[in-house]
């Protein structure tokens, strides 16, 4: 075989070999890049998505819910951010659905007593609720310290009470007596009939749930 027929043979070989060398390493590779990017990928996603999901559900479940809620101001010392810098009586004070319950509390001399308590709950009943109780009897309330601290002082408890506490419970008062509450999700009430309208509202110092009714302790 002569010199130029000798490399014809190599070229033809290299060519026959060439393709099943890219071929092989062609697999390789986009095996590996395959595998790579389905389980980082996925991985990734699930991962990012999961602990998304897990922190938006955790914060929605510790947002205020109920109808009220879109009465109370978008930004001051009236919303639910001012309200959660302040002690739980100022923080009600900002909010105008409860002039009559801080006005109560003013007139008990009470102000002093609930913002500086610590953890405490606050069921607090609207300038609507109030409006339910006939006129003379309100006035007569208001006007006679002893029964009304012991009317507002029955709507707090000396702990925070989360949404899942009032699931079903019964807890004992700063008056010394027992409100009870049941319900799920975002809708409760408090002694069998009182409506949380706008719940888990947060102050400096207190969980405030928002009632569509006023609270009256037994005896």
């Amino acid at each position: 075989m002569n010199t130029r027929t000798r490399r014809l043979a190599v070229t033809l070989a290299a060519t026959a070999v060439l393709p099943f060398a890219l071929s092989a390493c062609s697999g390789d590779n986009g095996g590996d890049s395959g595998a790579s990017g389905s389980s980082s990928k996925p991985s990734a996603s699930q991962d990012g998505g999961g602990m998304a999901g897990s922190t938006g559900a955790t914060a929605a479940m510790d947002q205020p819910f109920g109808p009220a809620c879109s009465a109370v101001p978008q930004d001051g010392a009236g919303s639910f951010d001012g309200m959660a810098k302040d002690p739980v009586a100022t923080a009600a004070s900002h909010n105008p659905a409860l002039s009559t319950l801080v006005s109560a509390v003013k007139k008990a001399g009470l102000v002093d007593t609930l913002n500086n308590a610590q953890d405490i709950t606050v069921f607090a009943p609207t300038n609507d609720a109030f409006a339910k109780i006939p006129k003379a009897t309100l006035d007569k309330v208001l006007n006679d310290k002893a029964a009304l601290t012991k009317i507002l002082t029955y709507h707090v408890v000396g702990k925070k009470l989360t949404p899942d506490d009032l699931a079903k419970g019964s807890f004992d008062t700063l008056e010394k007596s027992k409100v009870t509450t049941m319900g799920s999700g975002r809708s409760y009430t408090v002694n069998g009939s009182a409506k949380v309208v706008c719940g888990n509202v947060k102050t400096a110092n207190a969980n405030v749930y928002i009632v569509d009714s006023v609270l009256m302790p037994k005896g």
